[in-house]
């Protein structure tokens, strides 16, 4: 009896010794593949199959930072609800990836998340964790696309000077035909006759026409390119608002203008002059947008975002809005959607706001309509009165 009982406990020592080294083999595979997810540019984030989180490595938490507010690290979150690390909006782009993970397994695409205080394009890839036929969890790998799409503007810039030049050119031809004409009539060295004053005369409109195409679009591309730098300093968003609607008096007769701008909003870093002109863009698009539609009407609205650090200028209409793939393309230079537009407008508006460290963005108007989002920082003295109100 006594030679049993020495045997079984040997056996579970021996049994505690494997488990034991097991346990340690798991915990070093563990201690493994978290340092191979830390040390990756790829936000990584695994769920369980009640979609709450039970990894996220520090590229991830960069990339959501500050919308996950005080939970600063990998390990605080592990635990919480998904809805605690996204806005509902990007919950709604987020549900259709994990359904159809859900049927194939895998799927990817890309996305533009709307955080709380950045606008964030990434490559999404989910893939469902699954033993035999049970559901284990989620795999979310997000990928920034800051760099690509940084890239794609330079190249759109390069666009921009084989354009340029092929539009300038455009006129020259019509110019030095016309010219030709006329020269050939003064050359015959008699007085010319009503019909070739006619000739002439459409000639002259002809180049005069084509020097104001030439004139515009070397004014339009000039003022982005070498548009002077802004300087900004205190000012009340509300009293630029206003100043840029002046410049439409008399000009709106046929669309409703509602504007609903926050009393004691503080002062925002802004160049007055050159906001002024960035937001008469903005109101002259909406204007444009408007005129086919059966309602014709642009609202106008201010307020403090609740980080109380920046303030929001939104510009909304009741247009055709925008679609999902142009609202990307919108802000570069030389896209246009209008068929006489040179595309440079609102490339001119996100440079005056980039240089402002603010940010732009446009987004679906309901019902109908888009909405221009302005987002510019609180002056820093500022920022103490807008804390304690």
């Amino acid at each position: 009896m006594a030679e049993e009982l020495e045997s079984s406990r040997r056996q579970i020592e021996a049994s505690s010794r494997e488990v034991g080294a097991a346990n340690i083999a798991l915990e070093q595979r563990r201690r493994h593949i978290e340092t191979i997810l830390e040390s990756i540019p790829t936000g990584v984030l695994s769920l369980n199959a009640h979609r709450r989180v039970t990894h996220v490595n520090h590229a991830l938490l960069r990339m959501l930072n500050p919308a996950v507010g005080d939970m600063t690290t990998p390990r605080s979150l592990v635990g919480a609800d998904l809805r605690m690390l996204y806005p509902q909006e990007v919950l709604e782009d987020l549900e259709p990836l994990l359904r159809r993970a859900d049927r194939m397994g895998m799927t990817t695409s890309q996305l533009e998340m709307a955080l709380p205080r950045a606008k964030l394009n990434v490559a999404v890839t989910v893939a469902t964790l699954q033993h035999e036929d049970t559901r284990l969890g989620y795999v979310l790998v997000f990928e920034d696309l800051s760099d690509l799409l940084k890239a794609q503007k330079q190249a759109a810039w390069r666009e921009v000077a084989r354009r340029v030049a092929h539009e300038i050119k455009n006129p020259l031809t019509p110019i030095a035909l016309s010219a030709d004409r006329i020269r050939r009539h003064l050359e015959r060295g008699t007085r010319p006759d009503e019909a070739s004053l006619k000739i002439i005369r459409s000639c002259s409109e002809s180049i005069a026409g084509a020097v104001e195409t030439v004139r515009t679009l070397v004014d339009e591309f000039a003022t982005l390119a070498r548009f002077p730098a802004s300087q900004p300093q205190p000012a009340s968003l509300n009293t630029i608002v206003e100043n840029a609607l002046s410049m439409f008096n008399g000009r709106l007769d046929n669309i409703q203008v509602r504007t609903d701008l926050a009393s004691e909003l503080p002062h925002v870093m802004a160049d007055p002059e050159a906001m002024k002109r960035a937001l008469a863009n903005l109101m002259d698009n909406a204007a444009e947008a408007v005129q086919n539609s059966m309602v014709r009407e642009i609202q106008i609205s201010t307020a403090l975002l609740a980080s109380r650090d920046a303030v929001e200028l939104v510009i909304a209409d009741s247009g055709h809005g925008v679609t999902q793939d142009l609202k990307e393309k919108l802000f570069l230079p030389y896209f246009s959607t209008k068929k006489r537009g040179t595309g440079l407008g609102l490339a001119i508006v996100n440079r005056i706001i980039e240089d402002h460290h603010g940010s732009i963005r446009v987004e679906e108007n309901k019902p109908v309509g888009a909405r221009f989002i302005v987002e510019l920082p609180v002056a820093p003295e500022a920022i103490g009165t807008a804390s304690a109100g």
